[in-house]
């Protein structure tokens, strides 16, 4: 329970980071491949089994590791968009309700059950994004939209049904360091590749704030996916009633932060939709 506690605590952090980035003027994408870099380092120096770095592309979990690694900068720098232009609570509800696709997945992968409360449970979890995604035009942000809320939801969905694939059939309990430090190494490859095209474009110097940022992001970043992966290797937690209760605590945590940290407005349809997602994802878990 103390991974799964942790894990709830390092995540809702990184959701509060992005705020920041668009308060302070943060370059997303230069803090995103400093960020990468640090969890890659955390990874390999908190590694307790012994390993050479050419043994690594031979790896069961290598490949996975690979479509992740693109996966997780694309989707992190959506996420930053997200919170930046429609607060920390949208982001939150957006990228934890995707919990619903692991769960449909799950049904043709692990032949989970499929009954009418948790297709219920799954219209919910959609509604429930676009009312708490929604803004009203007298408080919503000229950049504010549904694109990035949306992009978020399919792309966490991916991520976490990839995640469980990998872990249950291919990362030890020795090599969860290992994995989580090639996964953010090739992130930060990704990461990296962007910006010299960027910088080919438009010289422009690195900034030592976007440094600092990305190092702040970096180790909440490594430690949310590690207790992830320690969670989901506990025994006597399934990981649909896993996923539930940390993508909820997730929800409910953020939305009280993007009160009274950042004083976000909430319209009825706000509150309703953050509503229908603790309900929805809770019915997901029980069905």
């Amino acid at each position: 329970m103390i991974y799964l506690l942790l894990s709830i605590l390092f995540s809702t952090g990184l959701f509060v980071i992005f705020k920041y980035f668009g308060i302070f003027k943060v370059d997303v994408l230069k803090a995103i491949f400093i960020n990468y870099i640090v969890a890659f380092i955390m990874g390999f120096a908190l590694t307790e089994s012994s390993f050479t770095f050419s043994e690594l592309p031979n790896k069961p979990w290598f490949i996975g590791a690979t479509c992740l690694g693109a996966l997780f900068v694309s989707i992190f720098f959506v996420m930053a968009m997200t919170a930046q232009r429609n607060g920390v609570s949208v982001t939150s509800v957006a990228g934890k309700m995707s919990v619903v696709i692991p769960v449909i997945f799950g049904v043709f992968l692990y032949n989970e059950s499929v009954t009418i409360l948790k297709i219920a449970g799954i219209i919910i979890a959609l509604i429930a994004v676009y009312l708490a995604s929604v803004k009203e035009k007298s408080t919503a942000s000229k950049n504010a939209g549904l694109l990035f809320p949306i992009l978020l939801f399919l792309g966490s969905g991916a991520i976490d049904t990839i995640l469980k694939f990998i872990e249950s059939n291919y990362v030890t309990n020795d090599d969860v360091s290992i994995f989580s430090g090639s996964l953010f190494g090739i992130a930060a490859t990704f990461a990296g590749i962007v910006l010299i095209i960027k910088s080919i474009k438009k010289r422009e110097a690195f900034g030592l704030k976007n440094v600092i940022a990305g190092i702040v992001l970096g180790i909440p970043n490594y430690f949310s996916i590690v207790f992830l992966i320690k969670a989901l290797q506990t025994e006597g937690f399934e990981s649909s009633t896993l996923f539930t209760i940390n993508n909820v605590a997730i929800v409910i945590v953020s939305t009280i932060v993007g009160i009274l940290v950042f004083k976000e407005q909430f319209s009825i349809k706000n509150k309703i939709g953050v509503a229908l997602a603790i309900l929805g994802i809770v019915i997901v878990a029980l069905a």
